[in-house]
């Protein structure tokens, strides 16, 4: 019993203490001469319709990227095959980390769901050429569109397999990601 009381008034001396004034919190001064501001004059309000985005007149917007038919149907290069025999794609089975080979190099890949302009964004880690330029990504029926930063595509992939898509960039250069 005798410990309890103890305690207790303990912990009443503590919860005093932290109440107290101290010497140096007598000596600031929390009063100081605020003089108000003066009111300033503004200018004219005006308001005025915004200019319509897609017809571009003013140059204020980047154009629309044009379509490359050729890439578009797989024409050419590594795309054929692999367009012939393209498994559907489903943009969430795409997001994450995937291992990219271009030719002799390989690098990493990274896609996420984050809407970025016409696309959802992406980009890739230590890859060469067209693919350094690599801003955000789309899936066009069973195409996959990788974007440089402007919009424009770099490259077009099919899926081949589970973890696997293969195609080539606007060079001709192929592609292949897989996990």
């Amino acid at each position: 019993m005798r410990i309890v009381h103890v305690a207790g008034g303990l912990m009443m001396a503590l919860a005093l203490a932290g109440c107290q004034r101290t010497a140096s919190m007598d000596s600031v001064n929390t009063r100081q001469n605020i003089t108000p501001l003066e009111a300033q004059p503004i200018g004219t309000v005006s308001s005025s319709q915004l200019p319509d985005p897609t017809t571009n007149t003013s140059g204020q917007f980047p154009d629309k990227p044009a379509t490359d038919t050729a890439m578009a149907t797989g024409v050419g290069g590594a795309g054929d095959a692999a367009a012939a025999s393209a498994l559907d794609v489903k943009k969430e089975a795409m997001v994450g980390n995937w291992r990219v080979a271009s030719g002799p190099s390989s690098c990493d890949m990274f896609l996420t769901l984050t809407n970025l302009g016409g696309g959802s964004r992406g980009g890739t880690r230590g890859c060469a050429g067209e693919l350094t330029a690599m801003g955000s990504w789309e899936v066009a029926g069973k195409q996959v569109v990788l974007k440089d930063r402007g919009g424009n595509p770099i490259a077009r992939l099919y899926k081949t397999a589970d973890s696997r898509f293969d195609g080539s960039t606007n060079s001709g250069q192929p592609v292949s990601l897989s996990r």
